[in-house]
């Protein structure tokens, strides 16, 4: 009986010796990872911390492969770098896609394709359009090809166009050299990418895997995995790492809630209108001490807007015009005048159209926005003089004028003086007439604190000092 309880025994260990590979084996495979990190419109402050925090969730998890996303305009160019250097210094292969259908990785997208360790697209997309669009020029900085009117270059280089600002021919120097060290690193097209950076050129997805811009064209995220299964990608620190995702599982990392609520106020649009509803709800507490919730919402609002402010490349000249333009307004509120409120919209509106430093895609602040904002300030304007003339055209409400011609009741009277009682207040009087108590009387004018009264026929006692 032992002889059999010891041959079932090891039996059973050989068993769990024999299946324990497979077990370690299935699991490894069932642990592979392709999480997919989706960057969607302008690229900013938010974005750049939306990636960053997503590859450190990627690294936690020890996936297999990150799957960025791109489907973006382009944006800021400190955002983009610190993109980049992420991703170069990822420990995670990281697939730049283009993707879906529709989509286009256009200036600062161009980049971070360029950047990541293996570039994909997906049919209908399109890539490069890769100046920096803050210069301002479609062909900025190094002298250009003239052409005749048949579209034919000129030879004559005497006739070839010269550089016109330093500072242009700085920044696209750089970009140039920053995308080409991009493509040499990864083995891509180094001249094509030069020429998006030059002359805003632009690749379809089939043209730009001919060009060998990409490396392979996908429709979805799994046919993509299925095509990069068994390629080898050099990572940070110069280690190799052979890709196994053709049964990887599919997930997605989004962004938190505050990356989110980051993407939302740092659009220059919203802080715009933050700082707008700021000033207002200060103005308005101000102007009614004790309403609380105007400066409460104020407060916040403008706080929010000046720290959106602080994530965008801005100019503090057109800041600093913006906020005397609000200060013009304020005492424009205070001390009614025309030129002070004039002057005030005046400065406002420079101020925005001066306020950020660059036009890049999704970051450019909407005239739209910017005439609302200054139409609101002239209708305040517009209300402020339409009650100061109504003030002054309507009785007066205070002061010795606003007594005269009140009524008054009669509460005791002696000689040509005695007391009167008007507006729930009790007056020492004076008149030439003699008056009885309870007696209807009109204030002629005021001297001091007495009030001079006058009888006025047609009024009894009974109506109580109405006016």
């Amino acid at each position: 009986m032992q002889t059999v309880q010891a041959t079932l025994v090891a039996a059973i260990a050989a068993a769990a010796l024999a299946f324990s590979p497979l077990s370690a084996a299935a699991t490894g495979e069932n642990s592979r990872a392709a999480l997919i990190i989706s960057v969607d419109g302008a690229i900013g402050p938010a974005t750049a911390g939306y990636v960053k925090d997503a590859l450190a969730k990627a690294n936690e998890r020890r996936a297999e492969v990150v799957i960025l996303r791109l489907n973006t305009p382009g944006g800021l160019a400190t955002s983009m770098r610190e993109i980049i250097a992420d991703v170069l210094a990822s420990s995670i292969p990281v697939v730049g896609y283009v993707s879906p259908s529709g989509a286009h990785a256009a200036s600062a997208g161009t980049y971070i394709l360029y950047a990541t360790h293996i570039a994909a697209m997906a049919p209908g997309t399109n890539l490069g359009a890769a100046t920096p669009v803050q210069i301002g020029s479609p062909v900025p900085g190094l002298p250009s090809k003239p052409t005749d009117k048949d579209g034919k270059d000129k030879k004559d280089s005497a006739q070839q166009t010269e550089p016109t600002d330093a500072m242009t021919a700085k920044m696209t120097n750089d970009a140039v050299a920053s995308i080409r060290s991009l493509a040499e690193l990864r083995g891509r097209n180094a001249d094509w990418a030069e020429k998006a950076v030059r002359e805003a050129a632009s690749l379809s997805a089939s043209a730009a895997l001919q060009a060998n811009v990409i490396d392979l064209i996908a429709r979805n995220p799994t046919e993509l995995l299925k095509q990069i299964d068994g390629r080898v990608v050099e990572i940070a620190g110069g280690e190799t790492r052979h890709l196994a995702t053709k049964d990887a599982t599919i997930g997605a990392l989004d962004p938190g809630w505050i990356s989110q609520f980051l993407s939302v106020i740092a659009d220059p649009n919203v802080a715009f209108i933050l700082l707008l509803v700021g000033v207002y709800g200060l103005i308005f507490e101000f102007a009614s001490p004790g309403a609380i919730a105007p400066g409460v919402v104020g407060t916040i609002c403008l706080l929010l807007g000046l720290y959106a402010l602080n994530m965008l490349p801005i100019n503090y000249a057109g800041l600093a015009l913006m906020l005397l333009g609000i200060a013009l307004f304020t005492i424009e509120a205070f001390t009614p005048t025309a030129i002070v409120g004039i002057g005030g919209i005046i400065a406002f509106v420079l101020g925005a159209m001066m306020l950020f430093k660059v036009e890049a895609p999704g970051y450019r602040l909407s005239w739209w926005v910017i005439g609302i904002a200054a139409a609101m300030f002239i209708g305040l304007i517009v209300v402020i003089f339409s009650s100061l003339r109504r003030a002054r055209k309507g009785p007066a409400r205070v002061g010795a004028q606003a007594m005269r011609g009140l009524s008054a009741e009669v509460l005791d009277w002696a000689d040509r003086e005695g007391h009167v009682f008007t507006q729930g207040e009790r007056w020492q009087a004076r008149s030439a007439e003699a008056f009885r108590p309870g007696e209807m009387v009109e204030v002629a004018s005021i001297m001091d604190l007495t009030l001079m009264v006058r009888r006025r026929p047609g009024l009894t006692a009974g109506e109580g000092g109405a006016r």
